[in-house]
């Protein structure tokens, strides 16, 4: 749809840097334009404290000044010729993203009790019996079942846990839910914290 008289922000050029609004980018293009170098020295100095009077929190940083110069040669698609008070040939670094990052254990069979259950759980199949692996098997159980509460996954009961751990170890571990007592734990924090999320 184009109707005259009407400028949509998605029928305009894109802006470089967003921060500074639309304003501060015409102001570039003007400095751009002018004919002489001076103007355009004065002109980029006017920008500069226009910057500057947006980003009054930042002024105390640590090469805040360098970071406006090279802001305003990223909004000039380094086309403004004039002297810059510093070397704004880095300033390519700040507009280019870094690589996503990849997530480091993407098949995890039962994503509530996430990738640091799993490893407990390989940690688990390797340990030889003793008080050791009991505390560290009573520490990973009380957990799944705080992540079985947390995550709202059917039911929390003990059953469920020890059925998951039996599974989760090939068998190597069996709660005995006769012995085994797990730790007090509130479910009305769990329950509560789930509604004020929504």
């Amino acid at each position: 749809m184009n109707i005259e008289g009407l400028d949509y922000n998605t029928q305009r050029e894109r802006l470089i840097l967003p921060q500074y609004g639309r304003e501060v980018q015409n102001m570039v293009d003007y400095a751009i334009s002018l004919p002489t170098k001076e103007e355009r020295q004065s002109c980029a100095e006017s920008i500069i404290a226009i910057m500057d009077r947006m980003n009054l929190q930042n002024r105390g940083n640590a090469g805040y000044e360098q970071k406006l110069w090279d802001h305003l040669a990223l909004m000039a698609n380094f086309k403004l010729d004039i002297d810059y008070p510093y070397d704004v040939s880095d300033a390519l670094k700040i507009a280019t993203k870094p690589d996503p990052m990849t997530y480091p254990m993407t098949n995890i069979p039962v994503k509530h009790y996430g990738k640091l259950l799993f490893e407990a759980f390989e940690e688990l199949k390797t340990m030889k019996p003793g008080e050791r692996r009991d505390l560290f098997m009573r520490s990973i159980a009380n957990q799944m079942k705080r992540s079985l509460l947390q995550w709202g996954h059917g039911s929390s009961d003990d059953e469920r846990v020890a059925s998951d751990l039996a599974r989760f170890t090939d068998g190597k571990i069996q709660l005995d839910l006769d012995t085994f007592k797990f730790d007090k734990i509130n479910e009305k924090e769990f329950t509560q914290s789930r509604r004020k999320k929504k």
